[in-house]
């Protein structure tokens, strides 16, 4: 997957938005002004910082050796994924899904349920 795809597929999820808040190259992306995904636009191989739940997480970590704990995040919600060829797309995007549902059970009540109409998958 490359930036480009990467950018698609991030703001092809409700109400997600993106911006450049630390510098001219740290791509985030928010849902409801909260992020979930970020990465550098000129780094490669490209890598990206999901949240995660923190079981899953360490199990990402023992199974991926392109998996690792959070580059200047919360090192037990957040994972370092190098987009190296390792894993497949379907797997990423499911990560990308995964840090975005994480996001969005923690707003509040109104925000997740206009989410949940507009998804269908968040609870």
């Amino acid at each position: 997957m490359n930036i480009e795809q990467l950018r698609d597929y991030c703001l092809s999820l409700p109400e997600t938005t993106e911006d450049f808040p630390f510098d001219d190259v740290t791509l985030v992306f928010k849902v409801c002004g909260k992020m979930f995904a970020l990465t550098t636009i000129d780094e490669h191989p490209l890598s990206m910082n999901l949240k995660c739940d923190p079981e899953l997480a360490i199990e990402l970590r023992e199974k991926y050796e392109c998996v690792t704990a959070g580059y200047h995040m919360n090192k037990r919600l957040w994972n370092t994924i190098v987009l190296n060829g390792e894993m497949k797309e379907s797997e990423l995007t499911g990560w990308i899904d995964h840090s975005y549902d994480e996001v969005v059970k923690k707003l509040p009540k109104a925000d997740r349920e206009r989410l949940q109409n507009k998804t269908g998958r968040m609870k």
